[in-house]
């Protein structure tokens, strides 16, 4: 067998490897509750103005997609899903970037997921506007807090949601 072969086997075999890597026990446990939002939100930001949101799980429940629609601005979507031991987001802005984001949640038993900035789709600078960083604290099984980190030329502006499930 040639050396190009071998190479190409290997890649084969690692990339399906890879592929079927089971998700941690944290990482399980973490994206259950986010599974466990399934369903209509609604609440308030940090200035009184009316926030709604939606969770709905999707593709046999290996996907969480959720819907926010915050006064004054256009919808936002964001995927997240299951990536070995951490939870991923994608984030669908209306500025026309994709922020990706990642919380590697460290027990079961948790209260709050932080996000943390992985990299974007369509973002031509670091400099240039994007959703940075996301908290969601889960409160109990009916209330939530959202924490969103809009970053633009290195000053960050949080945007608060409270909400509430209908």
């Amino acid at each position: 067998m040639n050396c190009k072969k071998l190479a190409g086997l290997l890649l084969l075999s690692a990339s399906i490897t890879a592929s079927r890597l089971p998700a941690s026990p944290h990482s399980a446990a973490a994206f259950k509750k986010l599974l466990s939002l399934a369903g209509e939100w609604e609440g308030k930001d940090e200035h009184g103005m009316i926030a709604k949101t939606s969770f709905k799980a999707m593709a046999s429940n290996t996907a969480v997609l959720e819907t926010l629609a915050a006064s004054g601005m256009d919808e936002m979507i964001s995927l997240y899903s299951v990536d070995q031991d951490s939870i991923a987001l994608v984030h669908y802005c209306p500025t026309n970037n994709q922020p990706r984001m990642k919380a590697t949640p460290d027990r079961d038993d948790f209260k709050e997921l932080t996000f943390e900035f992985q990299g974007a789709g369509n973002l031509k600078s670091p400099t240039e506007g994007h959703q940075h960083r996301l908290v969601i604290h889960i409160e109990d099984a009916n209330h939530i807090t959202e924490t969103w980190t809009w970053r633009q030329n290195d000053k960050d502006t949080l945007m608060v949601f409270h909400l509430a499930r209908k």
